[in-house]
Formats: structure tokens, sequence, C-alpha cells
């Protein structure tokens, strides 16, 4: 089956490549594999840091391409979760259901996240090569940035026809990491005073989690004016530019306590910014970070004398702490009630053939988040 997709030819660190859309040749779905017409794909800063060098990707040609929503084509032998013509958003992490941490509870931690970025299927072999025969491997089991994907089954969500294939594609990654490192990871809870630094499509959602859960006051910190002003819309009391501005604001609104919540969703976090974010929290509270830093970045700046004194907790969180299989249905619930704002959040869209464009108005912060819509 032809598709087109937005590849990286070369991936090196330290070294900045741009996306080419190539005809690729898709193959029939194996046992348990299950293949999409997408409809439109998300377009997250995750998928930058391949392009930036700052992720460890050891092959090339590399489809990018996690956050997705379309229409089953073809379902391969033993797939009875999904048929053809059901409508399905994707999860970046495959659930097994059977490791430790899925029958714990934390299928977003399931063990076959670590060959999330091999860029082969789960028995090996690739199912997109290029129009040369040369394999091609795909984002997390995906490769959102094609027409045709070819993908195991629990890399799949059933959803409802009538959700829009754009608002369906967030939620398979921007909207459940925020909402839960908002709700899940660093527990929001009532009367609570958050500063959410990074406004895009994870950090909105990371506003609406914390508003959802009861916060008093939802400090916002990101240098856009543009997020500055959409930061109300989702919930944010207060928008500013910088730690620097935030301070005297949060000094006042706390009485000095400062902050019960900080999370952390800006696009590339270094260990520099470790220390001025922990000065922004109060003491006993807890820092939240679901933004991906380099790969090689292993410096983490900070002051352990004071991290001690003040009993004060740093935690990470994948996907948010929620289960995509369970939660991700729920969140879109919520948005089909009214409760959840994805639509808003979605600045432009783009075709396949504008992807570097995208990327370089995310990097300049003109977009909440961008969208590649596909035709029919």
């Amino acid at each position: 089956m032809k598709s087109h997709g937005a590849v990286l030819l070369k991936t090196q660190q330290n070294v900045r490549n741009d996306w080419h859309v190539e005809e690729l040749e898709i193959s029939p779905p194996k046992r348990g594999e299950v293949m999409v017409k997408l409809k439109a794909a998300g377009l997250c800063h995750s998928d930058n840091h391949a392009a930036a060098g700052d992720q460890a990707v050891d092959f090339a040609p590399f489809l990018g391409g996690h956050e997705g929503a379309g229409i089953v084509e073809e379902v391969g032998e033993g797939v009875t979760e999904l048929a053809v013509g059901d409508h399905v958003t994707c999860t970046f992490m495959p659930s097994c259901g059977k490791c430790v941490p899925c029958v714990r509870g934390l299928g977003q931690l399931c063990d076959r996240g670590a060959g999330l970025l091999q860029g082969v299927m789960l028995d090996g072999t690739n199912r997109i090569h290029t129009a040369a025969g040369e394999p091609v491997g795909p984002m997390t089991y995906l490769g959102t940035f094609s027409e045709r994907i070819v993908t195991p089954v629990d890399s799949l969500i059933k959803i409802d026809k009538d959700i829009p294939f754009p608002a369906a594609a967030l939620a398979g990654c921007a909207v459940p990491t925020g909402w839960g490192t908002a709700v899940r990871i660093a527990g929001v809870e009532i009367d609570d005073v958050v500063v959410v630094l990074g406004v895009g499509g994870v950090g909105m959602s990371a506003v609406q989690g914390a508003k959802h859960a009861g916060a008093r006051e939802i400090i916002v910190i990101d240098p856009a004016e543009f997020k500055q002003r959409e930061a109300p819309r989702f919930g944010a009391t207060h928008a500013v530019g910088s730690i620097e501005e935030a301070m005297p604001l949060l000094t006042d609104l706390t009485h000095g306590r400062m902050a019960d919540k900080v999370i952390v969703t800006i696009g590339v976090v270094e260990g520099t910014m470790i220390q001025p974010m922990l000065g922004l929290l109060a003491k006993g509270g807890t820092m939240a970070i679901a933004g991906v830093s380099s790969m090689w970045d292993i410096d983490a700046h900070f002051n352990i004398f004071g991290f001690v004194m003040m009993q004060q907790t740093i935690r990470g969180g994948l996907y948010g702490g929620l289960q995509p299989s369970v939660d991700i249905p729920r969140l879109l619930a919520r948005y089909q009630r009214g409760e959840l704002m994805i639509d808003e959040m979605i600045t432009r869209t783009y075709t396949l053939d504008r992807i570097n464009e995208a990327y370089a108005d995310m990097e300049a912060a003109r977009n909440i988040r961008g969208v590649i819509l596909y035709d029919d």
C-alpha cells in the first residue's frame, strides 16, 4: 500500500535535521497488528527532539509522529478488539496487560516501552519501506507522520465516531500527559496554588487538570505573549513571562509561602533550570516534570541542603501517570460533555508537506498545538 511520510534521512547526536516527505510502501498487518488510514496527526515536541539531535535514534530513515487518529483499514490475524471502519486514536505506549507494571495498574510503564525507539515492530521486522525498499523505522511503533500506518493493536484505542479526528489525535498524548501530570503526578488538591511552566498542548492540558482538581490560583509562566493571553481561557488565574516575574506575584499571593505544586511542561528541560524552579516551591511542595530533556543531559543543578530541609519532592511522570487504555476514553468523554477544551488548543493546521514550517511555528511559540490534516 502506497503512502507518503515525513522522515529524517539522518539521525545524529547534536546535529539538526529537516523532515523530508518521501513515498513509502506499507506492508499488510501481521498477527496482532492493524492498518490505519490516518486523518490527523499532532505535532508534538517529542518528535522534534529527534530532528534536533537530542534524542537517541539509532536508525534512519526515521518516520516521526506519535499522536494520530484515523480509521481502521485492515486487521491482522487474531485481532478481535477492532474491526475495519472503526475510528481510533493512537497511544505511543502499547500496554500488553501481562507484564509486572501492567498488572500493577501502570500500563503507561509497560515493558514494551523498551522498544519504542528501536525502529521495528514487536517481532523485530519492519512494515514500512522506502520506494527503493529500504526499511523505515517508525516513532514508538506508530509513525503518524504518514498517511497510513501499521501498528500493534494495543497501540490503538477505539473512539466514538462523532469525535473529531484532530481532537482525538491530541487525546493520545498531549492531553493525558498534561492533565495527568497535574492531577496524578503533582497531586493538585483543592485550594492549592499551582505554577505551570510552559503552556503548549501539554501545559494547557495541565492547567485544565489543575483547575479540575480545585486549585485556587494557577500561575502560568511562558515567554510567549500569545500563550499568556490564551492561558486564562483554559483556567489560569495569572500569566507571566518568566520565573523572575512570577516570584513577586507568587510571594504576594501566598504571603511568602510559595506554590504548593510546580508543574514543568516546557519543551526542553535543562538541568540548570531545576534550582530556579524549586525556588517557586513551598515547604513540603511537589514539582512534577513532564517536559523531556536531552538524553545526554545528566547534570541536575539544585541545592540539596535546601531541598532536604524544605522536604520538597521532585517527581517525573510518563503519560501523566495515566493508563492510556483506561484514561484516554475518560478524557474524551469529558471532551464530549464540554468539560475539557481540546479544539481550542489547536492553533493551526497543516498539510504534511508543510511539516518543517509547522515545527518552525512551534519553536517560535506561534502555536499551542499544530496538527497535520490528511486528505482523503
